[in-house]
Parts: structure tokens; sequence; C-alpha cells
């Protein structure tokens, strides 16, 4: 009776630690980007002086552990950013721009450059997020970075630098926030 107890018990546990809640937002574990079902990575919050910020989720074609062989990887993925905070967009592209170039060398920033001023453009005709808002950052091999906001395709920014380099924000050697490095990768 016991060891049936202690099976149960394993089960329930295993099933509640696989979903993953952040401040009452549920990380679903599968979606679909282009042609690809993704499942959930890792997730976490990110904050700032006190305030929560947003959850930030990694979904990828299957789980790794490896910042260097996710930012590598040449497949569907996506970042999904659930807003908590009101944010305009001029500070939310600051705040990627200043992740950008704390990951990357005045060369590989020169060589990006009219990609992020593109990636500012689509920011500045956002005006702002607020909480409940949704931004979904998705890699589509054939076209590039499709950046959305609730629902509502913004901008397709291509090549696969451009994608590697927003992945280093959360995922490179000076990530946004370590804890939520920690927890996008499965931690």
């Amino acid at each position: 009776m016991k060891k049936i107890l202690l099976v149960i018990c394993g089960v329930l546990l295993s099933w509640n630690a696989s979903a993953l809640d952040f401040a009452g937002i549920h990380l679903v574990e599968k979606m679909q980007v282009g042609s690809a079902v993704l499942q959930l990575n890792g997730g976490g919050i990110r904050t700032r002086f006190f305030f929560k910020i947003y959850v930030g989720a990694l979904y990828l074609p299957q789980k790794q552990t490896s910042a260097e062989a996710i930012i590598a990887g040449e497949h569907e993925r996506r970042i999904a950013m659930y807003i908590l905070h009101e944010l305009s967009g001029e500070k939310l592209f600051s705040a990627f721009n200043d992740a950008i170039e704390a990951n990357h060398s005045a060369a590989e920033l020169a060589a990006l450059d009219a990609k992020i001023q593109q990636m500012k453009q689509i920011f500045e005709a956002v005006h702002e997020v607020k909480p409940g808002d949704i931004i979904m950052l998705d890699y589509l091999p054939d076209s590039g970075t499709r950046i959305t906001v609730n629902g509502t395709e913004r901008g397709i920014i291509a090549g696969a630098d451009f994608n590697r380099a927003l992945l280093k924000v959360w995922l490179g050697r000076n990530p946004v926030q370590d804890d939520l490095k920690k927890g996008m990768l499965g931690g």
C-alpha cells in the first residue's frame, strides 16, 4: 500500500512541476510557429527595481539546456513575453538595444545596425505595451524574426544573425537577468 501511495504522490508532484506559472501567467506546454510545433523550454520573470516587467518563455522544437546550441540552431523558435508592467515602445526598444550591445562587439553591432534600426521603428510604432499585452518574437528560418504584438504582426526582420543577437538578450554571456536565463534554459 505504501508503494502505491508513493507512486501516486510522485506522479502528482511531477505533473505539478511540469506546469509553469509566473505572476498569474500560465505558460502553455506547446505552441505552433510556422509549420513547427514547439514545446516550452522554460521561462521566468524579468524584474527591474522591484517591478515585475514581463514573464518570458522560450519555445523550441525540443528541450535544450545549452544556450550556445540554442543560439546557433537553425530552426523555428519563439520568445513569448507576457507584459506585467506598462512600458513605452521607446523604453522597450532601449532595453532590447542595451542588452544586445552588452553581448556584441562594436564590429558586430555595426553589422547589425540596419536590423536594429528596423526593430526600433517597429517598437516606436507600437507606442506602448500594458499589462496583459503579449509580444511574440518568432524565428522563421525562411523569412527571419517576426515580431507580433497582441496577435498583430508588426514586422519581420530578415536574417539568422539578427535572431541570434536577439536571443543573446536572454541567453548570451551578459543576459538581461541571470535567473531568467536559467529559467529559460529549463533550470
